[in-house]
């Protein structure tokens, strides 16, 4: 694929796999995406994973037509990007590797047998690298998502090489609106590193960017402007969509009873978009994308052990770690006998940053019965309430 006169797309599409970082559903694939710059020097932009690296390969020799590359440049150490960089060494033992200095450190933790000695660039901020008509400078990007991570802009075709930023789930052969899953993928990789995310779009608004190739997903060419506003929303934790998100855990289906009725209560009271997730059989990164998107979420939650029932408690340990905040969150709990899960709900939600509680908290003793709708009602104001 050509994305410039001398830029070229090399990478691969993984169909074939199940879960990405083996925790992420990813239904529709990935990509690992990898490019060529031909100018007077040629430079690689990144390899791919080792499970698709004979097809990277085949992409590679084609995109060279013979010629022999003089650089391999690594934004990211992690294996999906950087799993073929032993391979191109053995095959180009004079190939020059260019990447961080924190990068450099770190490549003898994968590359145990393979000496970089003689390959080695280390670059710093802002250095540049110039290939003729094309010279790349280069920002760290410390923990975005990795602490190595650095991008390269392209000042001839005015690309920014974005590394795992504005990466998406999703292979390239499968069209779909790039939101959704690229909220998924910022959430569950990137989310807890927000502060790290602004201080690159703090770089990159300096830049005369005209294309983003990320590692992941398609490259963006047209109206940057929405994703980087996307990112921006994201990166800060601001409400991107107005509206309550419903998770709850239900053992034998008497919570997930209450959360449905909260929810028809929520919506006859005005509330511009509900949505609901079962935390025992949904895609908990769909669940944690969702809980950012929204301005206000509801857990509701079975007793279980002396705990919360198990799908919550991942649900918040995932929010928490995230860095859940900036959000108003209600509670519902159920129990039979000693109802536990609303306080160490609340207690876990207490931990993190401008989370704001809406009390009470509503108790459902085993099943909803016809006296706890006024409660499910004044809750619903509570949330609803600004």
């Amino acid at each position: 694929m050509e994305i410039t006169k001398d830029i070229k797309y090399i990478g691969v599409d993984d169909l074939d796999i199940d879960l990405f970082e083996s925790q992420y559903i990813v239904p529709n694939g990935i990509s690992y995406n990898s490019y060529l710059i031909k100018d007077e020097k040629i430079a690689i932009m990144d390899t791919v994973d080792m499970r698709k690296s004979d097809i990277w390969w085949d992409n590679l020799n084609a995109a060279l037509e013979g010629k022999t590359p003089d650089y391999l440049v690594v934004h990211h150490l992690e294996p999906d990007h950087a799993g073929s960089i032993g391979q191109v060494i053995e095959k180009y033992p004079n190939i020059k590797l260019v990447a961080s200095d924190k990068a450099v450190k770190m490549l003898p933790q994968f590359f145990e047998n393979v000496d970089f000695t003689d390959n080695i660039i280390s670059i710093k901020e802002g250095d540049s690298l110039s290939l003729g008509e094309h010279t790349l400078t280069f920002y760290m990007a410390p923990m975005v998502h990795w602490p190595e991570v650095m991008v390269s802009y392209d000042n001839k075709d005015k690309v920014l090489f974005s590394a795992d930023g504005f990466g998406k789930f999703g292979a390239l052969s499968h069209e779909e609106d790039w939101a959704c899953e690229a909220r998924r993928y910022y959430f569950n990789i990137v989310g807890k590193y927000g502060q790290p995310t602004q201080m690159l779009l703090k770089k990159a608004a300096t830049l005369d960017i005209q294309i983003i190739c990320p590692l992941h997903g398609p490259i963006l060419t047209e109206n940057l402007g929405y994703y980087i506003g996307l990112y921006d929303t994201w990166s800060k934790y601001e409400v991107e969509t107005e509206g309550v998100f419903i998770a709850y855990a239900s053992l034998h289906g008497s919570t997930a009873k209450v959360a449905h009725k909260l929810a028809e209560i929520l919506k006859e009271k005005g509330a511009p978009k509900v949505s609901m997730a079962d935390l025992c059989r949904d895609d908990m990164a769909e669940a944690v994308e969702d809980a950012f998107r929204m301005g206000k979420l509801v857990v509701a939650a079975s007793s279980y052990e002396g705990g919360v029932f198990t799908p919550m408690h991942v649900f918040l340990h995932h929010l928490e770690s995230k860095k859940y905040q900036k959000r108003k969150v209600a509670i519902i709990e159920n129990g039979s006998w000693a109802p536990c899960a609303g306080k160490i709900m609340h207690d876990t939600l207490a931990k993190m940053s401008n989370v704001e509680v809406v009390e009470p908290i509503v108790t459902i003793w085993s099943t909803m019965k016809q006296k706890d709708i006024p409660a499910l009602e004044n809750l619903a104001e509570s949330i609803l309430s600004k």
